[in-house]
């Protein structure tokens, strides 16, 4: 009887826990390969600065601009209990999610990205060009013949800058509660990013536009646990459950430099650079439109 109390006390935990979520529960939106193996299916994720970047409307007339580097400048590893970690808390190739920012801008239809962080390999790959076209007019008898390439094409626009700041734990706290051996627990914590991003002119070397921008990570966490004497108080039976959400901090880094573009792009019109056709929404115009279409818009009026 005893066996079967403690067998009946186990069924009624599990199936009290069968209601709280688990790590296990995210293979309902995975493919299942095999036997007790989850594989996530590959999505691209386009999160709400990517589709605000890719609504802006086309460029009149598309600046060229160069990015050479995009560094991590926060110099912080990541935190490892009692490890010693070389890992960088942030992305290194924060230069690809510029370049693919500026790219989506417009849908590709607002800025001219020219290649300059493989530089030496574009310029390797353009000599052997030469190279080959010199000795195949060479062996045709032809040593008149052209064998330049298009000279590459130079940027107007420099965009220089960095991860700047990387600030964890600034926020965190929880609640839980206790009675009779069952209780549950749920905890938060806040971290912060933060981006900056320049534009230069090659030209005079002046710094025409500065923006800074931060994204929020939150991660939680919740958890279930129940323990209960059994047996005249000398046998304990004991479950626990818990799930934690982490958000990515590349995910919140990406985020973040779309929202630097798109800032300089806004302040860019607000400085005369270019203009933003009329029609889009402009966070500093008045009723979500650009004061300097509206002004436009009177004077067709007129």
């Amino acid at each position: 009887m005893k066996n079967l109390g403690i067998v009946g006390l186990l069924v009624l935990l599990i199936s009290g826990c069968a209601a709280i979520p688990s790590m296990t529960d995210s293979c309902t939106s995975l493919v299942m390969e095999r036997v007790g193996e989850c594989v996530e299916q590959a999505e691209v994720v386009n999160i709400p600065t990517y589709q605000e970047l890719a609504d802006l409307p086309p460029a009149d007339n598309m600046p060229v601009v160069a990015v050479y580097g995009f560094l991590d400048k926060t110099g912080q590893r990541k935190r490892m209990d009692n490890i010693a970690s070389f890992s960088t808390a942030v992305t290194q190739g924060a230069e690809s999610f510029l370049i693919d920012a500026l790219k989506t801008a417009g849908k590709g239809k607002w800025f001219r990205v020219v290649e300059r962080t493989s530089l030496d390999a574009l310029v390797r790959e353009r000599q052997i060009i030469r190279s080959t076209r010199e000795d195949f007019a060479r062996q045709e008898g032809n040593e008149d013949a052209p064998t330049g390439i298009q000279p590459l094409l130079f940027a107007g626009i420099l965009l220089d800058g960095g991860i700047i700041g990387y600030d964890t734990n600034i926020e965190s706290g929880g609640r839980g509660a206790r009675y009779l051996g069952i209780g549950s627990s749920v905890s938060y914590r806040r971290d912060v990013v933060t981006v900056s991003l320049r534009g230069i002119s090659t030209l005079t070397g002046e710094i025409l536009l500065n923006v800074q921008t931060t994204k929020t990570i939150l991660s939680t966490g919740g958890g279930y646990d129940v323990f209960r004497f059994v047996d005249m108080d000398t046998k304990l039976v004991e479950m626990e459950d818990g799930i934690a959400a982490n958000e990515g901090v590349t995910k919140a880094t990406r985020s973040a430099i779309e929202l630097a573009v798109l800032e300089l792009i806004y302040q860019g019109h607000d400085r005369s650079f270019w203009v933003i056709k009329d029609g889009h929404r402009h966070p500093h115009g008045t009723h979500g439109r650009n004061e300097g279409h509206q002004i436009e818009d009177k004077q067709n009026e007129e």
